[in-house]
């Protein structure tokens, strides 16, 4: 078994936090022995010159995602933030991890489907009712309608992280355009390309058919069970900041990449405009928002949807993935109620647990949030991506007071949770192995 004890190494503290690859005495974990071994070989300048080549690759290849900021007059676009040394989960983890995933959102689709139909885990008291209609994404829209196969998320992107014992507990999780997978396929080639001898070393699980079982997905929603149905993917343009992503996914999967405007509403029906003329679209693979998706339902300003898309989806004649109105099951609030989903739905425990959770439209919840801002991080219920968030360790007085106003004013609109000390994993860092909280 590898030390930790390496010269470009030096220093690593793997004693404070959970640490991926070194245990707290500085031994290596044994799933990690391998990896340590080939990178410790490396000379700073071969491992230096691997990412100069990493980066100028997905320069080349347009791996960016595109940030926007208040403060910034343009956008700025910059290259995913990719590390060449992986994160190595062993199966018998990878196996909990598995099922952890699948209880959860099959719950959380049982929950989409009850509360746009029978609502009857609002009816034995389990979830608020309040949390339900009153939320954000709640879709009245979508009350009674029916869904192919019952399924209203085919993609899901549930966040994870570890304590300071290693264990897996789940963050939040993002139901409406979950974004990010195609970074995995292009880190994975990228990965085999520079790394070839460690790639080919270890024991990789596959992740080649994921994209084929994600499209064969998308084709078992189609209306009528058409053989092979017409697929797009509706993106909101070159502008959005995961374009690379719809654009990768279009290509791999062999669908159409589309925009509200090549669409058109005709007789309840969809069609795509091409050189072909007018082509019934039988699924939809939307990547914005409900709002957004048509003017005469939701937003009546919005350019990027398509006007009489709802009235073809309500008329059974297109599939939409995500169904709308999935952001209900993503907000902040409702998460902290999946735990009992799962116990009320599938009548089993769960196999991961969520973080420790206040819901402040509680008053003994409340009180105890106000008087600990300073050590619990508060979140927007309705908002994602790191926005609307409170991370009271490190906050100013200044900021934990404007907190506790907002919540006074509006506590429904706000959770709490314990302050987590994440895990960490080593990064290479101008030529030596630095650690990084994941």
């Amino acid at each position: 078994m590898s030390m930790a004890i390496q010269s470009q190494f030096d220093p690593y503290d793997s004693q404070s936090f959970y640490d991926e690859m070194f245990e707290s005495d500085g031994l290596v974990r044994p799933h990690y022995d391998g990896a340590h071994r080939a990178f410790t070989r490396m000379k700073p300048s071969e491992l230096a010159a691997r990412h100069a080549k990493l980066q100028q690759r997905m320069l080349e290849e347009g791996i960016t995602f595109t940030l926007y900021s208040p403060n910034q007059s343009e956008p700025l676009e910059r290259t995913i933030p990719f590390d060449y040394i992986p994160r190595i989960i062993p199966k018998h983890e990878w196996d909990t991890i598995e099922k952890g995933m699948k209880q959860r959102v099959k719950a959380l689709n049982s929950f989409l489907r009850d509360i746009y139909h029978e609502q009857q885990i609002v009816r034995d008291g389990v979830i608020p009712r309040q949390m339900i209609i009153g939320n954000t994404y709640f879709r009245p829209e979508m009350a009674g309608l029916e869904v192919p196969h019952n399924v209203y998320m085919t993609a899901s992107g549930i966040d994870l992280i570890r304590d300071e014992n290693g264990r897996y507990f789940v963050l939040e999780d993002n139901l409406r355009t979950p974004s990010g997978f195609s970074y995995l396929y292009k880190g994975r080639s990228l990965m085999s390309e520079l790394f070839p001898d460690l790639y080919l070393s270890s024991k990789v699980a596959d992740i080649e058919r994921s994209l084929n079982v994600f499209l064969s997905s998308l084709r078992s929603l189609a209306p009528s069970g058409k053989a092979n149905p017409l697929i797009v993917l509706l993106t909101p343009g070159a502008y959005n900041s995961a374009y690379f992503e719809h654009t990768f996914l279009a290509q791999q999967m062999g669908i159409h990449l589309v925009e509200g405007r090549d669409l058109v509403y005709k007789d309840h029906k969809i069609y795509l405009r091409d050189l072909r003329g007018l082509r019934q679209v039988d699924v939809i693979y939307r990547r914005l928002d409900d709002e957004y998706l048509d003017p005469l339902a939701f937003q009546p300003d919005s350019l990027l949807g398509v006007p009489g898309l709802m009235n073809a989806y309500r008329a059974g004649n297109v599939a939409i993935a995500n169904a709308p109105g999935t952001g209900v099951a993503d907000d902040k609030a409702v998460y902290a109620y999946v735990p009992d989903m799962i116990r009320y739905y599938l009548g089993e425990e769960p196999f991961l647990n969520n973080v420790p959770t206040f819901i402040l439209a509680r008053k003994e919840d409340r009180e105890y949030a106000l008087a600990n801002l300073d050590q619990l991080v508060v979140k927007e219920t309705s908002l994602s991506g790191g926005y609307g968030m409170l991370i009271g360790p490190a906050a100013s007085q200044k900021e934990i007071a404007a907190f506790a106003d907002a919540i006074r004013r509006d506590p429904g609109r706000y959770i709490a949770q314990t302050t987590m000390q994440l895990s960490r994993a080593p990064v290479m860092l101008g030529g030596a192995m630095t650690p990084r909280h994941i």
